[in-house]
């Protein structure tokens, strides 16, 4: 789903949540079982989620951002023995 926040409709169908999280159908209708995704609205059997809190629950989710550093080991240059 290549959707910015702006353009993604209100309610989710259980396919954009999925593409969203890029992760499967059977994925988010297990994490919805266990209560796990935010916004979860049921009409009758159509399960859908609210954009908004689903967005702002990864935001919360995110890992921060670490400053990675490259570790170069020390190439020592040999001489041929002559």
């Amino acid at each position: 789903m290549d959707k910015t926040p702006s353009t993604l409709p209100m309610l989710l169908t259980v396919d954009d949540a999925a593409g969203l999280l890029r992760t499967t159908r059977r994925a988010v209708y297990a994490m919805v079982e266990r209560r796990q995704l935010p916004g979860v609205i049921r009409l009758r059997r159509r399960v859908l989620v609210r954009s908004d809190d689903l967005l702002a629950w990864l935001d919360q989710h995110r890992a921060p951002q670490a400053c990675v550093t490259l570790r170069v080991p020390e190439v020592t240059c040999r001489r041929p023995e002559e």
